[in-house]
């Protein structure tokens, strides 16, 4: 993996003096991979986050000097920042980023929305814009009187939220998928240019493993993850269904799972590599805002069984419905299945076709398919778009 980027980038950007802004650090999950390698491509660069707890994330991210708001010293905040989201931007304005020629905000909540000095250029890194006000905030929230009660918080987030997504705050944003692209024409009347993030897939070894009689479902058990709908699918398929990670909702799932589900809590590197090459496909029922885990599940050789929407449609090559098909529309390396409706009858479905076309699915095929997601894929990319938005304020 290319940790250091193309020289001509780097040699272009040594000068400058970069502030990197992040949402929190309190733990270490897609948006923290990110980081993690712009740390390493910047390591002389100065990190801005509303909380940070030195030690869950990476030597790298903790290397910088990393400054955080007062929301930090909150007893407690790390565990309960989502109960602090009404001080959220008050937090994030208070940062002073005079005299940095370039910032690097990686966003899904506030981070975009640092005060930036008008000659500085901005360049927004967006995971999505804020999942609990705009597009996920039933699956958050419900119908009922929490979400009354809420209203007038969401709409002065939105009114926030939007008023920092001007090219006053913003030179420049650029979107994990296309799916998150959408969500930025739509929410902010902004363009954006598309690039995957980074997926370090080194710790998945290329060598393979006899594929086993189960699927695979890998999960954090928040709102949208979809884990009820596929562990519903399997109550009536007669198939083996593992389910890895750990989360609010597991316990709940769990003690009403059937019998062919199994549970494995949170695992190391080591065995979930192992688990990605002996399943016979990934079950990923989830509208995703890119997909990780589809992709590192292709890395292994094995394909991905997704509902059709969201970073999927990125990170997936979908089968056709048929041989010709296939030869018509020029589609000869598949690496999943995909399903229209989020419903355990369209997943049971999908599940059933892609038994019927397993052997159309190469493995060598789905590991160079799953390649175009590298580390020097992005920084490649990102070194493009960090040169045009320098130039935008030059």
């Amino acid at each position: 993996m290319d940790r250091g980027g193309s020289a001509c980038g780097l040699a272009r950007l040594r000068p400058l003096k970069i502030a990197l802004v992040h949402d929190w650090l309190t733990g270490f999950r897609g948006g923290e991979r990110v980081l993690d390698h712009l740390a390493k491509r910047y390591p002389g660069a100065d990190l801005f986050t509303l909380i940070h707890r030195p030690g869950r994330t990476t030597h790298e991210i903790d290397a910088l000097r990393v400054t955080t708001s007062p929301i930090d010293r909150i007893p407690g905040a790390d565990r309960h920042y989502r109960n602090l989201l009404p001080l959220f931007p008050w937090a994030i304005r208070r940062f002073d980023l005079s005299g940095y020629d370039l910032v690097i905000s990686t966003s899904h909540a506030v981070a975009k929305s640092v005060r930036i000095p008008k000659s500085t250029a901005h360049l927004s890194y967006c995971f999505t814009p804020m999942r609990y006000i705009w597009d996920q905030t039933d699956a958050y929230l419900g119908h009922g009187m929490k979400r009354f009660i809420a209203s007038p918080l969401i709409g002065a987030l939105r009114r926030f939220d939007v008023a920092t997504s001007d090219a006053a705050h913003v030179t420049r944003f650029v979107a994990i998928s296309h799916e998150v692209a959408a969500r930025i024409r739509r929410h902010y009347g902004r363009e954006a240019a598309v690039v995957a993030p980074p997926v370090d897939l080194s710790w998945i070894e290329t060598a393979s493993e006899p594929a086993e009689d189960f699927y695979l479902l890998v999960s954090s058990f928040v709102p949208y993850k979809q884990d009820a709908l596929a562990i519903d699918t399997f109550r009536s398929l007669r198939r083996r269904l593992v389910v890895v990670g750990d989360g609010p909702g597991r316990a709940a799932l769990q003690r009403s799972a059937p019998p062919n589900v199994e549970f494995t809590g949170r695992v190391d590197e080591a065995r979930l590599a192992s688990l990605y090459r002996r399943c016979r496909a990934l079950v990923y029922p989830q509208r995703e805002d890119f997909g990780l885990i589809a992709v590192e599940a292709q890395a292994a050789g094995r394909p991905v069984i997704a509902y059709s929407a969201g970073g999927a449609l990125d990170t997936i090559r979908p089968l056709a419905e048929s041989e010709s098909d296939s030869s018509i529309a020029g589609e000869h390396t598949p690496t999943g299945v995909f399903f229209d409706q989020p419903e355990p009858a369209a997943l049971a479905v999908a599940i059933e076709r892609f038994e019927k076309a397993e052997t159309r699915f190469d493995a060598r095929q789905l590991r160079r398919w799953a390649a175009q997601f590298s580390p020097s894929h992005f920084d490649v990319a990102f070194d493009r778009e960090v040169a045009m938005c320098l130039e935008a304020v030059s």
